[in-house]
């Protein structure tokens, strides 16, 4: 049983589940700043060349699930998985999957995005196991504040490394992953087989240099 590891934004689906969450929370009124959107916009940019501060990003991101009930921010996250999410799911990403699972493979999405938003995609793609950066509760609320190292760029090396040392029964032996994006080439690195899906101009560069295959999931 090798891993099948995947990236989430713009590799499974056809967009940033993250700036995306940002922007349904601007026009469904979870934030009440003016000028959120365009720091939202902004953050996105800075992550797509490479730049982007993450403690930074989650400060300003996290804070809106601090600020509302937990009740009210499930039947608003439903709402954005169904009205936003579901029509830019990539049905080559879902065969993938698909075909990991014909082989016994452990399908795994690491993703930078929180888990607050990932988690009810993941659901959907059937996953084995979701690694994203974790916030904190106390008392059955939202603080605001990440928990443990954001899984992003080294990160997700971090966090996949620590999986790994609490299920000693897998290991990155025959392991593939799946990415779009610059930001993952630390850990495409680290896998035996790296795949870079509709890769950002960095990356296709760099798995051109590196003899990685590059595929499409938007065909």
């Amino acid at each position: 049983m090798a891993l099948a590891i995947f990236d989430l934004d713009d590799t499974l689906i056809a967009g940033d589940s993250d700036s995306l969450w940002g922007e349904f929370a601007v026009k469904n009124g979870l934030v009440a700043d003016p000028d959120y959107e365009q720091k939202n916009h902004e953050f996105h940019q800075a992550y797509l060349r490479g730049e982007l501060d993450i403690f930074e990003y989650l400060s300003f991101c996290l804070k809106m699930l601090s600020e509302h009930p937990l009740e009210k921010l499930y039947e608003a996250r439903e709402e954005f998985f169904q009205s936003v999410i579901m029509p830019l799911v990539l049905e080559k990403g879902i065969e993938t999957i698909r075909s990991h699972k014909e082989q016994g493979d452990f399908i795994l999405i690491v993703t930078a995005t929180h888990r607050f938003v990932t988690e009810r995609i993941a659901q959907f793609f059937d996953v084995d196991q979701l690694l994203a950066t974790n916030i904190e509760m106390i008392d059955g609320a939202y603080t605001g504040r990440p928990l443990g190292t954001p899984c992003f760029r080294e990160g997700k090396i971090e966090n996949l490394n620590n999986w790994l040392k609490e299920n000693p029964d897998k290991n990155l032996k025959g392991s593939s992953f799946y990415s779009d994006s610059r930001n993952d080439i630390p850990l495409l690195g680290l896998v035996d087989n790296p795949v870079a899906i509709d890769p950002d101009d960095v990356l296709r560069a760099h798995a051109n240099a590196n003899g990685w295959p590059i595929q499409s999931f938007r065909v």
